[in-house]
């Protein structure tokens, strides 16, 4: 169990946790090609001289390497298929997917178009004045080669015939924890692209913690050289010319997913749970892109039809439950919450390039990425707890009306009921989840969208006068050069205060809560409905007119 304050408060209703790295883009390329003048050193090794290199010897590898596969693929009854862009490929994979539990090796190639980098040659007079790539990259035949691996189950190789031969890998991490959950013969149910039951769930996650260790870098290298040359660049390059040229690919991680991933009881209890955690964090987190595809079954109370203990592996491809999820976007950064499975939550933080993080990225820093990506989700769950399961009590809320102190510099407080400092309640926990802090302008901007205010009303510099107030008060840290972040404890008694007035005291005092005593009213409303009157005795008794 992770000790995030999300996993221990919901731990009573779960049988375990465990995160797996999803979803992992890996970038193949051949560092010798990348620069005009290695590509110039390569053709020599390949042809002697560069004599007929020129933009149309270019454009014939594309034209062997078509008439290759598609020859390779009708002799050994290998399906291929070409597709619009826009076109669904899953649906064709899945029907060619091998029934052969014990199958290995390509079995299924699509093809179509997308921008890709290609080698340009520049000449003058008969000599070459310029070698690169082109700046804009045109639309070529892209060839996915669908594979199954012993080790990473379907793998996916989606590569460029053109010169420098670039490749991306796709690979899976819960189909590596799966095959190695059956080799140690742990019982599992898997659904879809999770694990719905587990009885051993450390064990589980000991697998999937593996894939973070440096240990994952060499199999990560080891699935790419096993398949790239004999796979792909063989209908290139004949493996005569890769090893008379020695050309070798290097890797990057381009794309990463990592989840951690609730097993629930019951299923019932994961709807409930995750629709309350909705109903109360939407607004406050300013959560818009929220999505829900109803299924055509209920989620099992048990934890199987039969009321059993899983047996070593039951796969079920489709589940057919409501699927409820919710997005927010920070750049190429995004977290994800959904239902999935049976008794499944999830919670999944992805990068869309990792450029984001400013790291290195080559294969060898694949575990710092990682890392990377789990400390974004801990923060993350960290904060949805807080505002999830909001905390105030009245010595907080006088002291934000007193003075501050940041640093040697004393700083004014918070007046509660001014408009402006409440705009900006809401914005910093709106940005609370933000990975990497809260800079000026993005809280300028988020309390001119709540005020509905232009850039002249609201400056970035009065963004900055107002973080120092709640810096004073312990809510805001600074984290390194203009960025900021809200504490735990912060987002907490904030989302308390903004929770009790949006939702208690404002609706008290105003009474719209009430309905016709003919129409059902929720849980809510009557209490709602209860303080109202106990509230009307009081004013009373104080000779207060409401």
């Amino acid at each position: 169990m992770y000790d995030d304050p999300f996993c221990q408060y919901y731990s009573e209703f779960l049988d375990g946790t465990y995160d797996c790295v999803d979803r992992l883009v890996l970038n193949a390329y051949i560092p010798l090609l990348q620069s005009g003048g290695g590509f110039r050193q390569w053709w020599r090794l390949l042809n002697g001289n560069d004599d007929h290199l020129d933009n149309a010897h270019l454009m014939r590898f594309a034209g062997h390497f078509s008439r290759r596969v598609r020859a390779y693929a009708t002799k050994n009854k290998i399906h291929i298929q070409d597709f619009d862009s826009r076109e669904e490929k899953e649906d064709t994979v899945t029907a060619h997917m091998p029934g052969d539990a014990a199958f290995r090796g390509l079995f299924c190639i699509l093809v179509n178009r997308a921008p890709a980098p290609v080698m340009e040659v520049k000449r003058s007079n008969g000599h070459i004045t310029e070698i690169g790539k082109k700046k804009h990259w045109p639309h070529v035949n892209i060839y996915s080669f669908h594979i199954i691996d012993a080790v990473w189950g379907h793998i996916i190789i989606r590569f460029c015939p053109h010169p420098p031969f670039n490749a991306m890998i796709i690979l899976n991490g819960h189909e590596y924890v799966e095959r190695q959950a059956r080799q140690r013969k742990i019982p599992f149910t898997k659904e879809d692209n999770c694990f719905a039951a587990v009885p051993n769930a450390p064990a589980l996650a000991t697998i999937a913690d593996s894939m973070r260790a440096s240990s994952s870098v060499g199999r990560l290298a080891d699935v790419c050289e096993r398949w790239i040359y004999s796979c792909c660049l063989c209908f290139a390059l004949e493996r005569a010319e890769q090893e008379k040229t020695g050309i070798r690919y290097s890797y990057s991680v381009f794309q990463a997913e990592l989840s951690r991933n609730l097993l629930f009881t019951r299923g019932k209890v994961l709807d409930h749970v995750f629709n309350g955690v909705i109903e109360r964090t939407r607004v406050a987190l300013d959560i818009r892109s929220l999505k829900t595809i109803f299924g055509h079954k209920h989620r099992p109370y048990n934890r199987d039809r039969h009321g059993k203990l899983p047996r070593v592996e039951i796969v079920v491809e489709k589940p057919v439950y409501d699927l409820t999820v919710f997005k927010i976007h920070f750049g190429r950064l995004t977290v994800k919450m959904y239902s999935k499975g049976a008794r499944v939550l999830r919670i999944e933080v992805i990068v869309h390039n990792t450029a984001e993080f400013r790291c290195k990225r080559s294969l060898e820093n694949f575990p710092e990425i990682i890392d990377r990506l789990a400390a974004i989700l801990d923060e993350f769950m960290s904060k949805l707890q807080c505002v999830d399961v909001a905390c105030l009590d009245a010595q907080t809320v006088q002291t934000w009306r007193q003075p501050g102190i940041v640093g040697a510099c004393k700083t004014a407080g918070i007046d509660i009921n001014d408009t402006r400092q409440r705009a900006v309640m809401e914005s910093l926990v709106m940005l609370s989840i933000a990975p990497g802090g809260v800079a000026t302008s993005m809280l300028a901007e988020k309390v001119r969208e709540i005020l509905g205010v232009d850039e002249k009303s609201y400056s970035t510099r009065q963004a900055a006068y107002d973080l120092k107030k709640f810096r004073g008060k312990a809510i805001v840290v600074k984290i390194g050069g203009r960025r900021y972040q809200v504490t735990t404890d912060g987002v907490r008694s904030m989302a308390g205060y903004l929770t009790l007035l949006d939702k208690v005291i404002l609706p008290v005092l105003a009474g719209k809560n009430r309905r016709p005593d003919k129409q059902p009213i929720s849980e809510i409303d009557r209490h709602i409905v209860n303080i109202q009157e106990e509230i009307k005795e009081i004013f009373r008794e104080y000779r207060i007119a409401a």
